[in-house]
């Protein structure tokens, strides 16, 4: 009697999936970390950026007529316009090569920590916003109105110096709390977006601070026509940190003890552990016993006294001959983009900030030096969003790992590996 030949022949084993090595995952882990994509975002901006400024440069255009008989006059060309175009923007922001004694070789680089400082106490305020699961576009109120009761402070009481600093900064951050919390307090009680009452409490804010710099008695200077506050007191200015040959104040002390205590906040307080829980889960936040509704408005609170701290850095330090209704040169908005870049942490809202500060500091040596648009600047501040924003694109690009990619080719191979089990039962 023959014997039954599924007892006969043995079972074909079924391939097992590969898996991947443990230098693989760690590689992977690096590749999809956040500081990573946005290094990446970064550089490919600046790519992007290289290739606009070749592409408007006289001389590159010029080249490319006879690029087939010439190509490296083109490349040539494209060569100088870029790299001359980065090496002002890096010796505007960072170093002059060209000064004539260290001291003025680093000023540029205290110029992009002056304009840093605002952005990062800006952007701090929308980070610990996005925390929460709010979305804080009302910065420009926020500076407006503390920019407008740090600097009636500033410039109409007479206290000495240090306490006179001391009550105007604290007024701005309550005036700047006081108005990002109307977002909160509606939030919390009546379910408006404040995306939208953001929005709106800028215009708000900048119609009423445009009336009040009209307005004898309130914001505009005596005997003056012009929408202007006068200046501020010497008792009430911000001190200069490294003398009077720079512009760096004591508004950047404020900007890292600021980060400090977000940092603090989010990382070691309990009231930084509801926060990332009601960012995280409102509901589930809830069900824990968290308070969401108070939440929301403790969030905004905080988050509006960080970005009126941008706006007392504006009229306290940076401009304290008189300020009009544009002192806040598009902070709110730009710290937006500082939030994003830096991931909604403290420290990487903090070089995010640095980082857009040496733009704007730059951007003038390119345009000054090079003649370059400062526009092209904004683009490139831009597109960093935009890959930020994006980062599956980002790791396509450089043919970084993804996890996506991963789990897709395990699938595949489980289903092979199934396939071959039922091909092997069947026979």
């Amino acid at each position: 009697m023959q014997p039954d030949s599924q007892f006969d022949l043995p079972k074909q084993k079924a391939p097992e999936a590969q898996k991947p090595s443990k230098w693989h995952d760690t590689f992977v882990q690096i590749t999809q970390g956040n500081a990573l994509i946005s290094v990446l975002a970064v550089v490919l901006a600046l790519i992007v950026g290289g290739i606009m400024i070749a592409w408007t440069d006289p001389a590159v255009r010029e080249a490319s007529v006879y690029f087939f008989a010439r190509p490296g006059d083109t490349f040539a060309a494209i060569f100088a316009a870029v790299g001359g175009a980065y090496s002002a923007l890096f010796q505007g922001a960072i170093y002059n090569f060209g000064a004539d004694s260290f001291a003025r070789g680093i000023r540029p680089f205290t110029e992009t920590l002056t304009f840093a400082t605002p952005l990062i106490a800006a952007g701090l305020g929308v980070a610990l916003a996005f925390r929460i699961g709010m979305f804080n576009i009302g910065g420009r109120g926020q500076m407006l109105m503390a920019s407008a009761a740090a600097g009636w402070v500033g410039f109409s009481l007479d206290l000495p110096w240090g306490i006179h600093m001391a009550v105007a900064l604290l007024a701005g951050l309550v005036a700047g709390a006081l108005w990002a919390g109307i977002a909160g307090v509606l939030k919390a009680r009546t379910g408006a977006h404040e995306v939208i009452v953001t929005i709106m409490l800028n215009y708000v804010a900048f119609y009423l601070v445009s009336w009040m710099l009209r307005t004898p008695g309130l914001l505009q200077a005596p005997g003056s026509a012009n929408p202007k506050t006068p200046p501020m007191k010497e008792t009430a200015v911000f001190p200069l940190i490294l003398g009077d040959q720079y512009n760096l104040h004591f508004g950047f002390v404020l900007s890292i003890a600021a980060t400090i205590l977000v940092w603090w906040i989010i990382s070691r307080s309990s009231l930084g552990f509801k926060f990332r829980a009601v960012g995280e889960n409102p509901h589930a936040a809830r069900v824990a016993g968290i308070n969401v509704k108070g939440m929301y408005v403790y969030g905004m609170l905080i988050a509006g006294a960080l970005v009126g701290l941008a706006g007392v850095d504006q009229v306290l330090g940076t401009i304290t001959t008189g300020f009009s209704a544009d002192i806040d040169a598009g902070i709110g908005f730009d710290a937006i983009t500082v939030a994003l870049l830096g991931r909604s942490t403290p420290w990487g809202t903090f070089a995010a900030g640095i980082l857009f500060g040496a733009f704007k500091a730059g951007g003038f040596a390119m345009q000054a030096g090079e003649q370059i648009p400062i526009e092209i600047v904004t683009v490139v501040q831009s597109l960093i969003v935009l890959f930020i924003a994006a980062p599956p694109l980002v790791r396509t690009i450089f043919f970084l790992p993804s996890k996506e990619r991963d789990q897709r080719k395990r699938a595949k191979a489980r289903e092979k590996e199934l396939k071959a089990e039922m091909m092997a039962v069947s026979k």
